[in-house]
């Protein structure tokens, strides 16, 4: 899981979204040394990479990918599943993902000091570029990956990744999809992680009739 969703997956709590945020870049036991929702965050984190990488769902995404990118198709995979994420948003959060993403931006800006130092150098970037925001676009992801090749040992081979996913667009959101519901089902279950999802229109009708009095 990439950045998008491991701060859904964070639910309400400023504390928890501050360490899943960072939980990559906090190593070992030196969680332990975060305020303690923070560092439950951080835990979180880490149990939802093992998760995803224990799924089969993900593995099958990867192995679309393998060719071009070996060992690091897991890293092109997390960014391809936060764009179904993104681009699915409504169907998974009643605000808009410009008002969770401003949320997100505030946690992380008046949490800076807890801040890893790596975490502090690219947060601005994060930010001027509306990272979270620009996973829904196909042509942002490009950018993306681009981006993390420079900038570490992924692949140079973004134009490939795209056209592998435009090929497989349907079959990589169906992975996603079903993967994604177990994952929501995972973390509020074993985590008490509440996770605030649209009503579906059966669940708004059965609010109306049971909010409904009939007049005398």
């Amino acid at each position: 899981m990439n950045y998008l969703a491991h701060i859904y997956l964070s639910g309400d709590s400023d504390e928890i979204i501050l360490g899943n945020f960072i939980g990559d870049f906090v190593k070992g036991n030196k969680y332990q040394q975060y305020p303690e929702q923070v560092a439950f965050g951080i835990r979180l984190h880490r149990n939802i990479d093992l998760f995803t990488d224990q799924h089969p769902n993900v593995r099958g995404s990867i192995d679309l990918l393998r060719p071009g990118y070996g060992r690091y198709a897991g890293i092109v995979t997390d960014v391809f599943f936060d764009h179904f994420l993104a681009v699915n948003w409504n169907e998974y959060s009643s605000c808009t993902l410009r008002q969770f993403s401003k949320h997100a931006h505030a946690v992380f800006l008046s949490n800076f000091m807890l801040l890893p130092f790596r975490v502090k150098q690219f947060l601005p970037f994060l930010i001027q570029n509306k990272r979270l925001e620009s996973y829904a676009h196909r042509e942002s992801l490009f950018q993306v990956l681009e981006i993390m090749s420079r900038r570490t040992s992924l692949p140079a081979n973004s134009q490939w990744a795209m056209q592998i996913l435009n090929q497989e667009y349907d079959r990589f959101e169906t992975l996603f999809r079903s993967f994604f519901a177990e994952m929501i089902e995972y973390v509020e279950a074993e985590f008490g992680i509440r996770i605030s999802k649209p009503e579906t229109s059966a669940e708004l009708n059965l609010h109306r009739l049971r909010s409904f009095r009939p007049r005398c």
